[in-house]
């Protein structure tokens, strides 16, 4: 149903405690999270008057500011590489798109979308921002990062300032960047610190990251957390993957290194006769979720966004019963 102005919502008793993102989800299960995120940060949704977070709790009694949504909230959204394929840059990319200032664009990149060319790629992300140019004429840049199959948060600099900022903030690792993903097995503990030294080797099926040793020719230290949010009845995992540093592949060497590589990983899952769940689609699970970076202008709060999950990992998550607000929970925990 399309809200076509302002409405006053209540909460009910037996809402009584729900978390916002949680209260929209039932009242509204079309609208993205990201989508609530704007409406949240500009301040077009309210309760009792006052401004609200994604993880507010919400009061029997308490009224809601519902702003104008559109029609599209009934009708979920996920972006894929086969989605995008017929369709205008400009428009793929507003699509895309978690937030947006006068010096920053950060969007929700689909897994199988890469963020430069090279060899075989005939659209990336990089190539669509021509579609972007400013009235000068200035391209938004790129400041970071994902592997082709890594959907998720991708911060982009609107100008070459924020970029300047923004790959320093990187480059200084004054950034907290979280990854969900879903691997084979049970870590047999909760919390884990990965220190390798990683280097790239060429093989018949391409270049690939593998762990080597110290003061190998070309190796650089890499270091990242691994933290057990859930497990699944059939020997699956879902783990929040924080990296310190930023290595080709890290997060995927990194799993493999500790016995418990990506599913869907086609270059790291090496586990013979394992056979990938049913209803579990062969695609790599990683996905960046959330990124908080300091943000170009020295004046204004961090940029704190998160991404929802692509429509595969979805898929998992419902299918080994995860709720995505423990993993919210475990993260506000950590911040706090």
């Amino acid at each position: 149903m399309a809200l076509t102005g302002v409405t006053q919502k209540t909460v009910s008793d037996d809402e009584e405690g729900m978390r916002l993102d949680r209260w929209f989800k039932a009242h509204f299960p079309g609208l993205g999270f990201g989508q609530l995120q704007k409406l949240l940060r500009s301040g077009q949704v309210r309760i009792d008057g006052s401004r609200a977070k994604t993880s507010s709790r919400v009061e029997t009694g308490q009224v809601v500011r519902v702003p104008p949504l559109d029609s599209a909230v009934g009708k979920p959204r996920h972006m894929t590489a086969n989605t995008i394929r017929d369709r205008h840059d400009a428009d793929v990319l507003r699509d895309m798109l978690l937030f947006e200032d006068k010096k920053v664009f950060v969007f929700n990149k689909p897994s199988g979308l890469a963020v430069q060319g090279g060899s075989g790629i005939n659209r990336s992300v990089d190539s669509m921002l021509e579609s972007l140019r400013d009235k000068s004429g200035q391209k938004p840049r790129l400041v970071h990062r994902l592997d082709r199959d890594t959907s998720g948060v991708l911060v982009v600099a609107k100008t070459r300032g924020a970029a300047a900022a923004l790959t320093k903030s990187f480059r200084h690792r004054d950034t907290d960047k979280t990854y969900w993903a879903l691997v084979r097995g049970v870590p047999r503990k909760r919390d884990i610190r990965i220190s390798t030294y990683l280097v790239k080797e060429q093989t018949e099926n391409g270049d690939r990251m593998r762990v080597a040793k110290h003061g190998e020719r070309g190796a650089d230290h890499s270091v990242s957390h691994v933290r057990v949010i859930d497990s699944g009845p059939r020997s699956v995992s879902w783990v929040e993957m924080k990296p310190v540093t930023g290595r080709t592949h890290q997060l995927r060497v990194h799993a493999q290194h500790i016995g418990h590589p990506i599913v869907g990983d086609p270059k790291y899952f090496d586990v013979e006769n394992w056979e990938i769940p049913g209803g579990v689609q062969k695609r790599l699970h990683l996905h960046a979720r959330r990124i908080r970076i300091p943000h170009p202008d020295a004046g204004q709060p961090m940029l704190d966004i998160t991404a929802p999950l692509p429509s595969h990992m979805v898929q998992s998550w419902n299918l080994f019963v995860f709720d995505e607000e423990d993993g919210m929970s475990l993260d506000e925990d950590v911040l706090q």
